[in-house]
């Protein structure tokens, strides 16, 4: 089969929706990734994760819906230009998006760059799902990449927007595993374990190592879309993984 042209649905007029297309929406955040990182940040690497990932998927039809750009980030609070509309309005948009869409979509995949929005992912697939609509999601992750706005994160903005990467300002900040920081996190914000809003270290980190990532993250999203399975709270795994029960939470990157 040839590869399909995806389209981006924010372009398109009506009559080129195609019927029962494969919709990825990117879901992001707007805040602070650090002194060096632009508060869209996870939107950015979103997006391009999701339009790469449409590019080359070989589904009859694809479309490319325009990215959530506000998620929730109260862990974020602390910092000036943190947006966060909180896991119930969350919850809400991604329900009625998904309503909506189905209406005349297909399969709605949505691509999530940001880990503070996992837990209403989670609760809203599930909900969905039980509905029966053809939803799930994916996860923009780097296995061991650090956590926030640390050398992964920065490498891959300095290969997507290196005009927007204040890079002399670059610090290091907590650099705990973020299994080890969480809980006082989640307690009490990002500020109360790093004044930076780092949780990592963004020294040596380049475009180049940002072009590897991003290629990897796009070939994992292929591969979940195409022949992974879905778990109880509507993640894609890869084939024969162990599905997750419903409400497991992991601490996935933001």
């Amino acid at each position: 089969m040839p590869r399909a042209e995806a389209g981006e649905l924010a372009r398109s007029a009506w009559p080129e929706i195609p019927k029962a297309a494969l919709v990825l929406v990117p879901v992001g955040s707007t805040e602070q990734h650090g002194p060096h990182l632009p508060l869209g940040t996870d939107s950015v690497i979103a997006e391009t994760v999701a339009r790469r990932t449409a590019r080359q998927l070989t589904h009859e039809h694809v479309l490319l819906a325009p990215c959530i750009t506000y998620g929730a980030s109260g862990e974020h609070a602390g910092f000036p230009g943190t947006v966060s509309i909180g896991h119930e309005a969350l919850h809400v948009l991604l329900v009625e998006t998904v309503r909506s869409l189905s209406l005349w979509a297909g399969r709605v995949v949505f691509v999530n760059g940001h880990g503070g929005n996992v837990a209403t992912l989670d609760a809203a697939l599930c909900q969905l799902r039980d509905e029966g609509h053809d939803v799930a999601w994916l996860g923009c992750e780097i296995p061991g990449g650090d956590a926030h706005a640390g050398r992964s994160e920065t490498s891959v903005m300095l290969h997507l927007a290196p005009d927007d990467v204040r890079l002399p300002a670059a610090v290091a900040g907590d650099t705990r595993p973020l299994a080890v920081v969480l809980p006082e996190l989640m307690a009490h914000g990002i500020r109360a374990v790093s004044p930076s809003g780092v949780l990592g270290d963004p020294a040596g980190a380049t475009a180049e190592e940002g072009r590897a990532l991003l290629r990897a993250m796009v070939s994992a999203a292929v591969r979940l879309i195409t022949e992974g399975d879905v778990d109880a709270r509507g993640r894609l795994v890869g084939a024969g993984d162990t599905p997750r029960p419903a409400g497991r939470r992991t601490a996935a990157r933001s």
